[in-house]
């Protein structure tokens, strides 16, 4: 008798859970929610396997969701057991004809496919792409010492709306085609702001390995303007690898992008929990 008193419990708390999410369902019908994928949740069997039912459960409830992917780790790897030394300069990677056949075999092979594996094994039709493919992003170069490193200068939004609105999951590798047809590397928080302008997203959510964007002592602030992360910048709160990812914010939210939110991917269910909740997670960033 207990113990079927606590499963009763259980049971209403589930119900309850999805009555309370009525309203955010109702929200986001339709929309566009671009999410970029990557940190530690990229290498973990798990965490790929929650994200990827996440996806699902999107798309099963008519949302349209679209997945940027990084694998910098991964790239890593390969580039040491191939012995191809990397260099980076202020903290962009270098990329050599040799550095971008390895980049382009990775994200586009190796880990694209993961994760589209992933989503189909959940019960959802993945497609992996990368920049290349259909022209979807034209590149100019970065910096001519960064070498085949490329910034978003085109984006055929309408191969994503294609996709979306035929039942699929689009799932990009930031890679994209040069004017001269090159393959060229490109930052993947800058690919995910890049697309989600294009698509004009309800939602960016940027995953990554830590909560969200921390004021002075250090507690994550849950929804910021603009111009409150433009200050945050100028006096060094936010520094290192999230500045980043907050300029891609602001770029994305230029664009006309509605809100992005910044969070970590390798709390349980955190796409879920950002938008189909009350309390939501991480850091809202929007005008």
């Amino acid at each position: 008798m207990e113990r079927q008193t606590a499963m009763t419990r259980d049971w209403i708390g589930t119900a309850r859970t999805l009555s309370e999410a009525l309203p955010y369902l109702q929200r986001y019908e339709g929309a566009i929610v671009v999410v970029k994928f990557g940190g530690h949740a990229m290498g973990d069997a798990a965490a790929m396997a929650s994200f990827a039912r996440d996806i699902v459960l999107m798309k099963q409830v008519n949302l349209n969701p679209i997945i940027v992917h990084g694998g910098g780790p991964m790239i890593n790897e390969m580039l040491e057991r191939l012995d191809i030394k990397s260099e980076f300069v202020n903290g962009k990677r270098i990329s050599d004809e040799a550095t971008v056949e390895v980049v382009e075999m990775v994200l586009s092979g190796r880990v694209n496919k993961r994760i589209v594996q992933a989503i189909n094994a959940e019960g959802g039709k993945a497609v992996g792409l990368s920049g290349k493919d259909a022209n979807l992003m034209i590149c100019d170069r970065a910096k001519p010492d960064l070498g085949f490193v490329g910034e978003p200068a085109e984006i055929d939004a309408g191969v994503l709306t294609d996709l979306s609105a035929s039942g699929y999951i689009p799932v990009i590798a930031p890679l994209g085609a040069g004017r001269d047809g090159e393959t060229l590397n490109v930052n993947g928080d800058t690919v995910a702001g890049a697309i989600a302008a294009a698509m004009k997203a309800d939602r960016l959510l940027l995953l990554t390995d830590v909560a969200g964007v921390k004021n002075a002592d250090g507690e994550v602030m849950t929804d910021i303007t603009p111009d409150i992360v433009r200050e945050m910048i100028k006096d060094g709160t936010i520094a290192g690898g999230m500045i980043p990812k907050t300029e891609t914010a602001l770029t994305a939210i230029d664009g006309g992008v509605r809100a992005v939110v910044i969070l970590d991917g390798r709390a349980q269910n955190a796409v879920l929990l950002e938008l189909f909740t009350e309390h939501g997670a991480g850091s809202l960033i929007r005008a």
